[in-house]
């Protein structure tokens, strides 16, 4: 009876927490008016309530399929944000978890799911432009991202995330910028006025790289030497006691001088 009573209430609670089929049509329809929404909020300059709205229509659509045998934190065509009752490892509450997720995936078709991944990109891509506005390039580069998860050769997503990330202007940041550039480069058709301003763009890019590099290694490398002395000044010594030469090989020789 223990048994029966515990199944019971498992199913109810699946029962609960199951949410029937999303009507994508309408969910479409609704992203779209409030995408148009955001697009008045921007072209006015109401960077934050266009972000807002932009986020509003994002949360209509339902989520970024998640690849095969990929943990996924929720069923596939969940709305974003929503979460999916975790399962306890009971058996019975395995397989009614697959059948509500089952009928979802039935009621929506590959053109949909297409549909919703493009909308899904614009939001995300509009987004980002709110983020440059407000002067918030991590976050841009965040939803530049997504947009790409869902469009990888979405131009606009490709020369934002490439922007805001010379914004932030590190080592990391300038290499991501380069390989969005060189995408770029790839993917625009040769008449394009956009590969010009790439190509551009990317000459430009080189030596701020390399200065970044040079920066960040030397200051890598001032720490370590400050860890370094800290630990050998118990001994009397200091990293000015160990010399790196050039051993004609390829590598370097350790030479210990007082």
């Amino acid at each position: 009876m223990a048994d029966l009573s515990n199944h019971s209430q498992q199913a109810e609670s699946i029962s609960l927490n199951y949410e029937p089929p999303l009507d994508i049509a309408a969910a479409l329809r609704d992203a779209s008016v409030l995408k148009d929404e955001g697009n008045d909020y921007f072209r006015s300059s109401q960077w934050g309530q266009a972000l807002v709205t932009y986020q509003s229509g994002l949360s209509q659509l339902p989520k970024r399929p998640v690849k095969p045998n990929h943990p996924s934190d929720g069923g596939d065509l969940l709305r974003d944000g929503a979460t999916e009752e975790e399962a306890d490892g009971d058996e019975f509450a395995k397989e009614h978890a697959v059948d509500a997720a089952s009928d979802q995936d039935i009621s929506v078709t590959q053109v949909e799911l297409e549909q919703c991944a493009k909308v899904r990109a614009v939001l995300n891509a509009n987004i980002a432009a709110c983020h440059v506005k407000l002067g918030e390039h991590k976050q841009a580069v965040d939803a530049c991202s997504q947009a790409l998860l869902d469009d990888p050769s979405y131009v606009k997503a490709l020369q934002r995330r490439a922007a805001s990330n010379i914004c932030i202007n590190s080592w990391s940041s300038l290499t991501s910028a380069q390989e969005d550039y060189t995408t770029l480069q790839k993917i625009l058709p040769p008449s394009s006025p956009l590969l010009r301003e790439t190509e551009r763009s990317l000459q430009s890019l080189k030596p701020r790289l390399e200065n970044a590099q040079k920066q960040e290694t030397a200051e890598m490398l001032g720490k370590l030497k400050g860890l370094g002395n800290s630990i050998l000044g118990n001994f009397g010594l200091s990293t000015d006691n160990f010399k790196f030469e050039p051993n004609g090989q390829g590598g370097y020789s350790m030479n210990f001088s007082r």
